[in-house]
């Protein structure tokens, strides 16, 4: 899927491709080792989508939204659950009974999520925001997943500044780890 434009474009892509790889698990028998191999996908995109969000979004959503800071904690309560919820998963293979539980429980949380920003605070952020402050944003959001950890940190800060200090050295080590493990490579 084509990554680019503004903020919202930029995120509501990172939707579509988590939602496809969502149909793909759901599509796959229980038990099935695919399933951790696109649920270990998943889990890295939506760490390195939070994290973005969480160092640029939100930050704006409370300088630019009446009510934002409202907005914003609430969002990152979101992702807090979702992350609690990823790193429960990681240690888990798909033929463990909690598996699917989680994967459910993390599906259901997820697209809550997402239609929660996509049909409120989006069209909030399209009318408060200037079209070249959401240009920026998208620039900045695309920079940040480039750097963000891979892997669910649910003790790590999610607030400015010192998630923006602290998620390029965490991303750094899970790409390693990554690479090492062949973590998130396509089957």
């Amino acid at each position: 899927m084509g990554h680019g434009g503004n903020v919202i474009q930029e995120l509501t892509t990172d939707h579509r491709e988590v939602e496809e790889i969502f149909g793909r698990i759901e599509a796959l028998p229980p038990g099935s080792k695919d399933r951790k191999d696109l649920a270990d996908q998943a889990t890295i995109e939506l760490v390195r989508h939070s994290v973005a969000e969480e160092s640029y979004l939100y930050p704006a959503v409370r300088k630019h939204i009446t009510g934002g800071d409202a907005i914003a904690d609430k969002e990152i309560e979101d992702h807090a659950k979702a992350e609690r919820i990823m790193k429960d998963l990681e240690g888990l293979q798909a033929d463990d009974a909690r598996f699917d539980t989680l994967m459910a429980q993390l599906m259901s949380e997820i697209r809550s999520h997402v239609m929660d920003e996509e049909q409120n605070l989006f069209p909030k952020m399209e009318a408060a925001c200037p079209a070249d402050a959401l240009m920026d944003l998208g620039d900045k959001v695309r920079r940040a997943k480039k750097m963000a950890p891979t892997r669910p940190h649910p003790s790590a800060p999610d607030t400015p500044p010192a998630n923006k200090l602290l998620a390029p050295g965490a991303g750094l080590v899970d790409r390693m780890r990554d690479a090492l493990s062949g973590r998130g490579k396509e089957s």
